[in-house]
Parts: structure tokens; C-alpha cells; sequence
């Protein structure tokens, strides 16, 4: 394994502004099995609501996406252990970010959503938000509208709008379907038990 760089970009320093408060949301334990999406209950229905989106969609894919640590220092060593990794708690790659950061004139950097759970949420809303406004209003009916913009989420534009059309998904998109569909009841019973602001969760 290569040793880290002394040049770490996620350290650097931009001209870009900080990222605007969405609420403090406190980072996921170090402890990788006491980190539980529904925790970020409030800060998902912020986020949903500012951008014009299911909170249901948005906490769902945040279940999905908690297969890895998501502390900072966790996030950081698995960077290193793989380049070009995601950060935040909903696992946004660096190109996704800066497609998203210029549409929406979102300010902050990538790093950012690995130190700051609430706007790592509130960057996977407007992508979601996003993809939303790119779907076919017509669509096969095997998926539902939400399931088409998970799998967007998952694969990209391009593929949701090919699944939209009826283009079979491959292994792996079949794969985020299953479980984006399994999460559906846990994320369901997270926003129905809602969690209060001064939840542990939050600060």
C-alpha cells in the first residue's frame, strides 16, 4: 500500500465559502456497528424539504449507503486504502459533488461532507433532486418513481433514463434495487417515530 500523500487535497485550503448550516448534525460513531442512518431523521427532513423531495427517498438511500465507516477518520483511511473513494454519509463522489455544487450553486467543498453529516444530506437531496428533474415522465412500470431515481443515484443519468426506457439494469444495479426496496420499512418506521431536534443526534 502506498503511503499517504503529504499533499492530501482533503487538507488543502480554497477560495470556496464554507458550507452553509443545515443544522448540526453530530458525526457517525468511530465504531462502525453503532452507526444507524435513522439518526439523522431531522436533518434528512430539512433537507427533503429544501429541495423539494421525499424525506422517504432521501433516508432510504442513506440506509443503503451505510454498508461503510463513515467517521472522518475512517473515511479518511479508507481514502487511502482507495483512492477516489466517497465521502459523507451518503458516499458522493468527488465528480458527483461538482456536478451538483455548480448546478445548485452549493457552496463548501467535497471534503466537506466527510466532517459535516448534515450537508453531506443536504448535497444527496439536491442530487436527488436532480436526477428527479431528468427522469422521463413516462416510464416502465416495473420501478416505481423513486426506485428510477435511487438506481440514478447508483449509476448515474444516463442509466436511470436507459431503465426508465425499459433497458434491463445490470448485476449491480439490480443489486442497489434490492436493497434500496429491503430499506424501504426501516426508513419508513424512522420518519413515522420521527426523531425530535434535540435527539441524540443532533447538538
Amino acid at each position: 500500500m502506498n503511503e499517504p500523500s503529504t499533499n492530501d487535497p482533503s487538507t488543502a485550503t480554497t477560495g470556496q465559502e464554507p458550507p452553509p448550516d443545515h443544522g448540526d448534525a453530530r458525526v457517525a460513531p468511530l465504531r462502525p456497528g453503532g452507526y444507524d442512518p435513522a439518526d439523522y431523521t431531522p436533518a434528512v427532513l430539512r433537507s427533503a424539504a429544501e429541495a423539494g423531495v421525499s424525506p422517504l427517498l432521501v433516508l432510504t438511500v442513506l440506509h443503503i449507503e451505510a454498508y461503510k465507516p463513515h467517521h472522518p477518520l475512517l473515511e479518511r483511511l479508507w481514502q487511502w486504502w482507495k483512492p477516489g473513494a466517497s465521502f459523507g454519509v451518503a458516499d458522493m463522489h468527488r465528480a458527483t459533488f461538482e456536478r451538483v455544487r455548480r448546478a445548485q450553486h452549493l457552496p463548501g467543498r467535497w471534503q466537506d461532507l466527510r466532517d459535516d453529516p448534515a450537508f453531506a444530506i443536504h448535497a444527496a437531496a439536491l442530487h436527488l433532486k436532480d436526477l428527479d428533474q431528468g427522469l422521463l415522465r413516462h416510464h416502465v412500470h416495473r420501478y416505481t418513481h423513486d426506485e428510477l431515481i435511487a438506481l440514478g443515484y447508483n449509476t448515474g443519468e444516463r442509466n436511470m433514463r436507459a431503465f426508465a426506457r425499459g433497458v434491463p439494469p445490470g448485476p449491480m444495479a439490480r443489486s442497489y434495487l434490492r436493497r434500496f426496496r429491503a430499506y424501504r420499512a426501516p426508513a419508513v418506521k424512522a420518519l413515522t417515530t420521527r426523531h425530535e431536534p434535540d435527539d441524540a443526534a443532533t447538538k
